[in-house]
C-alpha cells in the first residue's frame, strides 16, 4: 500500500485535497495521521520557496512521500499583501474573520477602486529523503468583495469573487471550486505525475522488484 503525505493539518485543506485525489491510487493521510511531527517553518520568501521546505522537511520526518502547498492571497491594490503571509497576516492571534476585515479595511484605506486579486498555490512533492521531485504553481484571478459571503470553503474564502462569478469561493459549491480554484489548477498538473507510480518509490526499490 503506498502512502502520501498532505503535509498539512487543515482540515479543510486536508479534506479538499483528498477529494481531488480521489482518482489517485494512493492512501492519502494527513500530519494528524502521524504519531508525532515537528512543525516545519515557514521561512521562504515566496510560495515556492515554502512549499518546497514543508514537503522536503515533513518527507523526511515521516519516511514518506510527501505533498505540500503554500498558497494564499494577492490583492493588487495592497501591493500584493497579503501573499505569503496570508495565513499569518495580522498576527497569529487573528482568527480569519478578523483577518479579512482586515484585508477590507486595508483597501479602503487605499482609495484604490481596484479590488483585483489572485489566490495563488505553489505545490512540492518530495521523496523521504527530501529531494524535491516535482513542483507545480496554479492561479485563479477575481476581485475583493464589499464583505464576506458564504460559510464554504476556508480561509479568505469568503471575499474572493472568481473572474466570471458573482458568487465567493464561501458561496460556490465545491464542485464549482474543485474546477477553478488556484489549487484545481496547480493539481491538474501534479495528478498525472502522481498516477505514474515510479514518482512513488516507498517501501520497494523499484516497481519490477
Amino acid at each position: 500500500m503506498k502512502e502520501l503525505l498532505l503535509a498539512t493539518n487543515n482540515k479543510g485543506k486536508v479534506g479538499e485535497m483528498r477529494s481531488m485525489l480521489a482518482g489517485v491510487d494512493v492512501t492519502v493521510m494527513g500530519l494528524d495521521d502521524l504519531p508525532s511531527y515537528t512543525e516545519v517553518p515557514e521561512t521562504g520568501e515566496t510560495f515556492r520557496e515554502n512549499a518546497r521546505l514543508k514537503a522536503a522537511g515533513y518527507a523526511q520526518q515521516s519516511g514518506r512521500v510527501a505533498l505540500a502547498d503554500d498558497s494564499g492571497l494577492e490583492v493588487l491594490a495592497l501591493a500584493g499583501r497579503p501573499g505569503v503571509y496570508s495565513a499569518r497576516y495580522g498576527g497569529d492571534q487573528l482568527g480569519f474573520n478578523e483577518k479579512m476585515q482586515l484585508i477590507l479595511t486595508e483597501l479602503e484605506e487605499t482609495g484604490n477602486a481596484d479590488r483585483s486579486a489572485q489566490f495563488v498555490c505553489s505545490v512540492a512533492i518530495a521523496e523521504p529523503s527530501g529531494e524535491i521531485i516535482f513542483e507545480a504553481d496554479g492561479f485563479c484571478s477575481g476581485q475583493i468583495a464589499r464583505q464576506p459571503r458564504g460559510l464554504g470553503g476556508f480561509g479568505y474564502d469568503p471575499i474572493f469573487e472568481p473572474d466570471g462569478f458573482e458568487l465567493t469561493f464561501g458561496e460556490l459549491n465545491s464542485a464549482i471550486k474543485h474546477e477553478i480554484s488556484h489549487r484545481a489548477a496547480a493539481f491538474r498538473q501534479i495528478i498525472p505525475f502522481l498516477r505514474d507510480f515510479n514518482a512513488l518509490r516507498l517501501d520497494q526499490p523499484s516497481l519490477d522488484a
